[in-house]
């Protein structure tokens, strides 16, 4: 995937993100918040390194989640979001242990998206394609 195809998925997982918090609340918009985070990561990580593996690229991605929820731990994030939007955005402020989950769940969703396309893009041509 190119880097202006990856910065277009951000823009897109920006925007479903607020799409979903606007349409719904509760569990559904909280839990798909945590999904679409890590799919927002994995387009960051194309942004930055284009040619990384699709699964690379997943598994930095919900380890970059997974760090950020467990740092939630020691109470940090929590002082950080206090002074700063970008921090309460970006490192969240209080641990739940079923983010972790969803994370799994966004980069899974990422990988696949990625997984195809690279394949598709790799496909052979064949006469009747061209």
């Amino acid at each position: 995937m190119s880097r202006v195809a990856a910065a277009g998925a951000a823009v897109l997982t920006v925007a479903a993100g607020l799409g979903v918090r606007a349409v719904a609340d509760g569990d559904v918009a909280k839990y798909a918040g945590d999904a679409l985070y890590t799919v927002l990561i994995c387009t960051l990580v194309v942004v930055a390194a284009p040619r990384t593996r699709p699964v690379a690229v997943a598994g930095t991605a919900l380890a970059f989640s997974w760090a950020v929820e467990l740092l939630q731990l020691t109470g940090l994030p929590a002082d950080l979001s206090r002074h700063s939007t970008v921090a309460r955005l970006v490192l969240g402020s209080t641990f739940n242990a079923p983010d972790l989950f969803w994370y799994a769940v966004g980069a899974g969703c990422a990988w696949a998206a990625a997984a195809l396309a690279t394949s598709a893009g790799s496909a052979p041509r064949t006469s009747a394609s061209r």
